[in-house]
């Protein structure tokens, strides 16, 4: 955060702009009441939208700087101190791109719905440039309103076109997600407000502030919360599995291609970056939160014979090795945790997509009421052969490079004792261990097994369409060719994650941790030597 580049052009302030301000054209687009008109409406201004991200990404961003780029400034509300500042760098542009390319392909998946299309769609198109602004935006308190709002979208979609019990579903998420948001506001007026003097929330002026180390231990608690909620965190993860247990396949892929990734990447730019003290102390917890979340939603995956919840723990365990790579004090670590969030979103939004497709022909989520079904419908496990591959890590596929690179870096992070990382990378690899293992089984029980002759002769069992096979192939493309060659996103985001690596080493220098058996202070000063160097060596 050391260099700002401003933008000739308004790249990011289009991108967040364009999909809202189109949203509001729906209404009046003539249509039958089947969204056939609306929803090809849709699909070009996501499209646009994402061709104005990557526009961005071609015309401004350099990967090679570690500083904020694509810098757009506006005095919004200066006496409350609220600027209208939007920006990118190695921690948000991989994130900006992501969403743009999952939302246009969840537009994509909408196409079968017919009931209140125009909203629908206004929904979907206003939670694009909702979720882009929270990866955009680089003020504290328009951080809080952009993911505020982002809120609302959700909590309809969930309420109207989710299942039987959508109100359930819906009223939880947002008494959680709303609830912990509380912390982001406290947060950003005590940080805004220190020192006295006007008030500036933008995160430049929020990193060369001499936060006390008491400051940054409540403020670093509270956040936690707040984005623990969303990573989801256990035990803050109730809402994920009956948001997931009801939502439509669209909102599925925005769910677990996106709105998971708002947790990791506010932990990175505000736990990790804003207040790098706290991290040196909290970074222990958040490895064995990481943990717990790969183990206990390993196994409680494991456990489930509702299809949905299967693959929304699976969510949940792949996430905690976000936690690890973001606890880690490496290069290589934080780097896979950046990667596992790229690799995730595509991954979980192709599964996702999958499970509201099979629903849509057996009609069930039930496990024990499917089975047989491969010979009817043979593209389909493919498809779901191919996802489910890539979720369990099968080299060649990204979510292989992302948790290799997450182990690898927790390792050979010499900041923590050698017994801690190895009691650590044992305990984690159980999950690596399950995760194949209730992935294969429900491939099993789904396409495999003595044939359901109830649910075959009650369903016309037709194989996967032209549309969805392009949409589960427009996901492949990029998981295969990350797993095959990483750089192609790497490259986006090492500088910065190695700027923001070597600022919590050289913070937790200074912090010291005396009483602490996990933190080996004399490695402090090899590691912030070794980092850049390992990360480069193991990346490409």
């Amino acid at each position: 955060m050391t260099e700002q580049v401003t933008a000739n052009f308004p790249w990011l302030s289009l991108s967040i702009l364009f999909p809202i301000v189109s949203a509001f054209l729906i209404p009046f687009i003539p249509d039958q009441g089947e969204g056939k008109q609306v929803r090809w409406f849709a699909l070009g201004i996501a499209l646009v939208t994402f061709l104005i991200t990557v526009g961005a990404y071609l015309n401004g961003y350099d990967p090679s700087k570690e500083g904020l780029q694509l810098a757009e400034r506006v005095n919004w509300l200066p006496d409350i101190g609220l600027t209208w500042a939007v920006g990118a760098d190695g921690l948000s542009m991989p994130l900006i791109l992501l969403t743009s390319f999952i939302t246009a392909l969840a537009v994509l998946a909408a196409w079968p719905v017919s009931f209140k299309p125009k909203l629908f769609f206004f929904l979907l198109l206003a939670m694009d440039g909702g979720q882009i602004a929270v990866f955009a935006v680089q003020d504290m308190l328009l951080f809080f309103l952009a993911w505020e709002l982002e809120l609302l979208p959700v909590y309809l979609l969930l309420a109207i076109w989710g299942g039987k019990k959508r109100q359930y579903a819906a009223t939880k998420f947002i008494i959680y997600t709303a609830g912990s948001s509380l912390f982001i506001l406290l947060a950003a007026l005590a940080m805004g407000f220190f020192g006295g003097g006007s008030p500036n929330f933008e995160f430049t002026h929020l990193a060369q502030l001499n936060f006390g180390t008491g400051f940054q231990l409540f403020a670093y608690a509270g956040l936690l919360i707040a984005f623990g909620v969303k990573l989801p965190i256990v035990p803050l993860h109730t809402w994920l599995p009956d948001a997931h247990g009801e939502a439509t396949a669209p909102v599925h892929m925005l769910l677990a291609g996106i709105l998971l990734k708002m947790g990791g990447y506010a932990l990175l730019r505000f736990n990790a970056q804003l207040l790098p003290e706290a991290h040196a102390q909290f970074a222990p917890l958040l490895i064995i939160l990481g943990v717990v979340n790969i183990i206990y939603a390993a196994l409680t995956s494991f456990a489930q014979r509702n299809l949905k919840r299967k693959i929304a723990y699976s969510s949940i365990s792949h996430m905690g090795f976000v936690l690890i790579g973001i606890g880690s004090f490496s290069s290589l670590g934080t780097s896979g945790a950046m990667l596992q969030m790229v690799s995730h979103g595509l991954i979980g939004a192709s599964l996702f997509f999958l499970v509201g497709a099979t629903y849509d022909r057996t009609h069930t989520l039930q496990l024990d009421e499917m089975g047989g079904v491969g010979q009817k419908m043979r593209i389909m496990f493919a498809l779901w052969t191919v996802c489910s591959l890539a979720s369990l890590a099968l080299p060649g596929m990204s979510g292989f490079v992302s948790e290799l690179m997450v182990f690898a870096g927790f390792v050979t992070d010499e900041a923590f004792t050698l017994t801690f990382r190895i009691v650590i990378a044992g305990l984690a690899a159980i999950g690596v261990i399950l995760t194949p293992i209730y992935l294969l089984s429900m491939l099993r029980e789904i396409f495999f097994g003595k044939e359901n002759v109830e649910l075959v002769s009650q369903t016309k069992l037709i194989d996967a369409e032209p549309r969805e096979i392009y949409i589960i192939g427009c996901l492949l493309v990029p998981i295969i060719g990350i797993g095959l060659y990483p750089r192609l996103i790497t490259d986006s985001y090492i500088a910065s994650i190695e700027a923001l690596v070597n600022r919590d080493l050289l913070a937790m220098e200074r912090v010291g941790h005396p009483s602490s058996p996990v933190i080996s202070k004399t490695k402090l000063i090899p590691a912030v030597i070794k980092a850049p160097a390992i990360s480069t060596s193991l990346t490409t």
